[in-house]
């Protein structure tokens, strides 16, 4: 009974020796399993890196050099390399600005009226001096008749007093030669004498009072004339301010009365002015060639050229101001219209020039 159950405990004991056994394997299973991906993962790059590099070799290698021939032209020997150059110093500078008239001038009068007639109208070509317009002019007119009649009154006094001149110097004459025979008295010579000498002045007078007459005549016609305005140059007319019946005045004296007649700009005068940034302008030289296109003709490009640099700098937008010359004039080509221009390199400039002159 006691051998059955020491065997039965025997039965029931644990394995230890089994159980480290089964331990240990356990804990070498995952390392295992990672050494195996290790490898895997290794011979996977390597298949790759082998397509790889017969794909490239494939690629470069060499052709036959009939099939190259075959296949594309032969190219051209490559241009000798050359120093880069400064962005400063290569290709073209840009620069925007508008058209500008030399000539433009709004004219108006000289004295203070009433408008009467107006000749012209937008659009119209005048001439140098030609009537633009006509002032209220009455009182103007009478004030010329009354300086004409002045002179004309100076003048017949003046021929009054010659008259009475040559009388008393034909009476003092004839009296000297009485005097000289004893048949007239020292006072009847003595007072012809002096009637010629107040004569000679009044004369004198009179002829002072003609010539100022004279001058007051001039001035009143040139007052006159003023009531006419008149174009102080030839060109066209871009806007008509007055309209007969209303005031107008050399200086403003009030909201009803207006400053000018009309607007007329010299079409000869028109060139560009640009503003270039102070850091690019030792790139722009006077008569230098320009490429200029007007923002409402964008594929229309006018050759151009530099008059001049002006000779200062605006501090607050960093810039000169550059004066260009169209080398053909256009009528398209109208006053303050945007343009863009590029200040040709000297080489492209010499090309366009060449090119120029074969056309």
């Amino acid at each position: 009974m006691t051998r059955d159950k020491s065997e039965l405990l025997k039965s029931l004991a644990i394995d230890r020796s089994a159980h480290k056994v089964e331990q240990s394997g356990r804990r070498w299973l995952p390392i295992a399993a990672v050494i195996v991906a290790c490898v895997l993962a290794s011979a996977a790059a390597f298949g790759v890196y082998e397509f790889r590099r017969q794909d490239s070799g494939k690629e470069n290698a060499p052709q036959p050099a009939i099939q190259q021939k075959a296949s594309q032209p032969p190219s051209p020997s490559p241009p000798p390399q050359r120093a880069a150059t400064n962005s400063r110093t290569s290709g073209t500078l840009a620069a925007s600005g508008y058209v500008v008239a030399r000539r433009k001038a709004t004219v108006a009068a000289e004295i203070t009226g009433k408008v009467v007639e107006v000749f012209i109208d937008e659009g119209m070509t005048v001439t140098e001096g030609e009537i633009v317009a006509r002032l209220d002019s009455v009182l103007a007119e009478k004030d010329t008749e009354l300086a004409r009649s002045r002179v004309e009154t100076a003048d017949a006094a003046i021929a009054a007093i010659n008259a009475d001149l040559q009388d008393a110097t034909r009476i003092m004459s004839r009296l000297q030669t009485l005097s000289q025979k004893n048949f007239a008295t020292e006072a009847d010579l003595t007072k012809a004498q002096a009637r010629v000498g107040v004569l000679s002045a009044q004369l004198r007078q009179v002829q002072s009072q003609l010539e100022t007459a004279k001058i007051d005549a001039r001035r009143s016609a040139s007052v006159l004339d003023k009531h006419q305005i008149r174009a102080p140059f030839a060109g066209v007319v871009v806007d008509r301010s007055a309209q007969p019946g209303e005031m107008i005045s050399p200086m403003s004296v009030g909201g009803y009365t207006r400053t000018g007649i009309c607007t007329i700009v010299d079409m000869d005068s028109i060139e560009i002015e640009v503003d270039v940034n102070e850091a690019f302008i030792g790139r722009v030289t006077p008569g230098g060639a320009v490429n200029a296109v007007l923002d409402a003709y964008p594929d229309w490009t006018i050759p151009a050229s530099v008059i001049a640099i002006v000779p200062t700098a605006n501090r607050e937008k960093a810039t000169v101001k550059v004066r260009i010359r169209f080398d053909r004039k256009d009528p398209r080509i109208l006053p303050d219209m945007a343009v863009k221009v590029n200040f040709l390199h000297e080489a492209k400039a010499n090309g366009a020039a060449a090119a120029t002159a074969a056309n």
